[in-house]
């Protein structure tokens, strides 16, 4: 049980990076990034989604287009922004460096 609660919280807490990170590829649908995170063992629904694309795009990390679709309601396309490009490169770094902090504790832990 403490170890689910500690997965889970791991797993929020790269969520957006997560997600920026996907972005960054090219303009991509909420599905579509939805169905990367749950490849990735991430578990995504779209509850989750949604309020995370809102609040990054309010804090103009993200931008969007409507895109009409040939199959239903015209569809809204995610991209970053140039701050989101800048955001994402700092949380590049950011998880370098707790990758190898986390690499020199496990190597700490097996000496």
């Amino acid at each position: 049980m403490i170890a689910e609660n500690t997965q889970t919280q791991m797993r929020k807490g790269i969520l957006e990076y997560c997600v920026l990170s996907i972005i960054s590829r090219g303009e991509i649908y909420a599905s579509d990034i939805i169905a990367e995170l749950r490849s990735a063992k991430l578990l995504v629904v779209e509850g989750t989604l949604y309020p995370l694309l809102t609040r990054l795009k309010n804090n103009g990390l993200l931008s969007y287009n409507w895109v009409e679709s040939t199959s239903g309601p015209p569809r809204k396309y995610y991209t970053l922004t140039e701050l989101g490009k800048d955001i994402l490169s700092q949380l590049d770094q950011t998880w370098q460096e707790l990758a190898y902090a986390v690499g020199i504790s496990q190597k700490g832990a097996n000496s």
